[in-house]
């Protein structure tokens, strides 16, 4: 009797594929291949490059023989449904995707460093997931249950990562192989205890082949000795929480110290092998090189039984880091130019206080650079200095005479001028007056939405006599409205309700007429060339105004201004 009575006390043994339910098909068979989960955490201090951290072991994965697929998720705590309604000095720029959603801007990060198209799903925030279980609740889904953070919340934040892991972001379509998670604020936080709740609950269920979780700390320097304090305390407090990272990405000013480096392994719990120096490089893309070299491929590789196997034996890896290698050196190169190969690009905007707020221009500018061989110098100009301002939106005091010569000899001094987009009426008037300067001083310039809309009110102002011309949303009554808002558009409601994600634009060619352009001869047009001879291109849309349709036919009817409208938007 003792003896049975002991052995029923003991829980019955489970198929190990019955606690990996990612191993499962429909018909509960096993499947082989299950997705592979990377995490990454940070701790603290926020803004140490955990997006670029995973951009580059992403980028990094997909250099294995085997071609793997990666997607990428970010989790944002915070509140808000996305990032629609921050101010760019609040989170730096809202990245648009294809879809329309407005999200963090280490998606950006995602989608240029490992080429896919990423979703509004992609980006888990706190707000979207109260707003989903609560629509549950309310329509009585939960059958009468007290809904709680746990399991409820966790759960869904578990089957929200479970699916959007699985769907495609390659144009092939194929299922991703791996996905990257990127947890953001930083381990202790109040706002992120769920999803690291809900993470937990994953690397059992997904178990350990399939999951692994890294730590992204600070390793400062004070004086000349590196200083582990920090990192022991962040992987402290993430295996106080059931998470035990396996890989440690350590930020520092200089690579690590060997001592530094067994430090940390031996109080966080981890392989010497696994603690990774991430410190500054002479420029981004020298990251994944980084990762490379210290063997973190190799690490991942045997933690999650990658397989290094070719697909198949005629069809190369385009992935391989050859390419990278010369594309880092190149941007080396370039930063050390002088002369005639730097080129000087004045970005006139209202939020240059913080770079980030036009991430996206910056890396297309960089990107173009590169293209084309020549080092890029941004100018920061802020649009309300180039004008006489007594007292800002902001409440500030304006800027001095000699900060509006400063800013002045700053836009006559570039190459090219571009004015990227932005809210509100503070420094339109200085957009306008450097748009004036690029147009009669014959100088490239490039307006990206709010900066398009001031091209247009400046042309209608100076070349077309449509004096006072503006647009409504900084002058509700203006004589002149030529940017008008879109009657679409919803005017109460401010977060996701603007025109957004990719819209294809049709190049046309040919005469002008009331109807719009003629079919044919889209060779004719400027555009056609810079998009690489398209006649029909997507572009991604963020904006509540549009220029008025009368003004817009106005630029290319048979009239007195037909000849001024179309030499400017060649020019352009």
């Amino acid at each position: 009797r003792r003896w049975l009575t002991v052995t029923n006390l003991l829980p019955p043994p489970r198929p190990s594929s019955i606690s990996h339910p990612n191993k499962l098909d429909r018909n509960n068979k096993f499947i082989e291949g299950a997705m592979k989960y990377i995490v990454v955490t940070g701790g603290v201090v926020s803004g140490l490059g955990k997006g670029i951290t995973i951009s580059s072991t992403g980028r990094l994965l997909q250099s294995l023989p085997s071609n793997p697929v990666i997607t990428c998720i970010k989790i944002d705590p915070y509140l808000n449904v996305d990032a629609g309604t921050m101010s760019p000095f609040e989170h730096g720029e809202c990245y648009v995707l294809d879809d329309g959603c407005e999200c963090d801007l280490d998606l950006g990060n995602y989608e240029r460093f490992l080429g896919v198209t990423l979703t509004g799903e992609h980006n888990v925030t706190t707000g979207k997931v109260y707003r989903t279980v609560i629509g549950r609740e309310r329509r009585g889904d939960y059958l009468g249950k007290t809904v709680q953070v746990v399991p409820h919340i966790t759960d869904e934040i578990q089957k929200w990562i479970r699916k959007v892991a699985h769907m495609p972001v390659t144009k092939g379509g194929k299922v991703p192989d791996i996905c990257l998670i990127e947890v953001g604020g930083t381990v202790g936080d109040i706002e992120s205890m769920v999803f690291l709740e809900a993470l937990r609950q994953l690397q059992f269920a997904e178990g350990p082949e399939n999951f692994v979780l890294s730590f992204v700390s600070l390793v400062p320097v004070m004086g000349s000795e590196q200083k582990t304090k920090p990192t022991q305390h962040g992987a402290k407090t993430l295996r106080s929480l059931g998470l035990n990272p396996s890989i440690i990405f350590c930020r520092s000013t200089e690579p690590l110290e060997v001592d530094t480096r067994q430090k940390i392994a031996m109080f966080t719990h981890v392989d010497v092998r696994n603690v990774i120096s991430v410190h500054d490089v002479t420029n981004i893309y020298h990251v994944p090189l980084l990762l490379e070299n210290q063997g973190l491929l190799d690490v991942l590789t045997e933690a999650l039984s990658l397989s290094t196997e070719p697909v198949a034996a005629d069809i190369p890896n385009n992935r391989s880091m050859t390419r990278w290698k010369n594309m880092a050196s190149e941007v080396d190169l370039l930063a050390a130019a002088e002369g005639d190969v730097v080129v000087r690009i004045a970005l006139i905007g209202k939020y240059t206080g913080l770079s980030d707020s036009y991430l996206s221009v910056i890396k297309s500018l960089k990107h173009a650079s590169i293209e084309v061989g020549r080092e890029l110098k941004i100018s920061w100009v802020d649009a309300s200095s180039l004008v006489e301002q007594t007292v800002s939106e902001e409440g500030d005091g304006g800027h001095s005479g000699a900060e509006r010569k400063n800013a002045w000899e700053m836009v006559r001094s570039a190459h090219g001028i571009i004015v990227p987009g932005g809210f509100g009426s503070r420094g339109v008037e200085g957009k306008v007056a450097a748009l004036k300067y690029a147009r009669t001083s014959s100088v490239p310039c490039l307006g990206v939405c709010l900066g398009f809309q001031s091209m247009v009110i400046e042309y209608c102002r100076n070349v077309l006599g449509m004096e006072g011309a503006n647009s409504v949303e900084f002058e509700a009554e203006t004589k002149h409205p030529v940017v008008i808002f879109m009657p679409e558009i919803d005017e109460d409601s401010m977060g996701g309700t603007m025109r957004l994600g990719s819209r294809d634009t049709s190049i046309g060619g040919g005469k002008w007429g009331q109807d719009g352009p003629s079919k044919g001869n889209e060779e004719n047009t400027i555009s056609y060339w810079l998009y690489d001879q398209q006649k029909k291109v997507a572009e991604r849309h963020r904006h509540r105004y549009e220029v008025r349709q009368e003004v817009f036919l106005c630029f290319f009817s048979l009239t007195p201004h037909f000849q001024l409208g179309l030499q400017y938007l060649n020019f352009l």
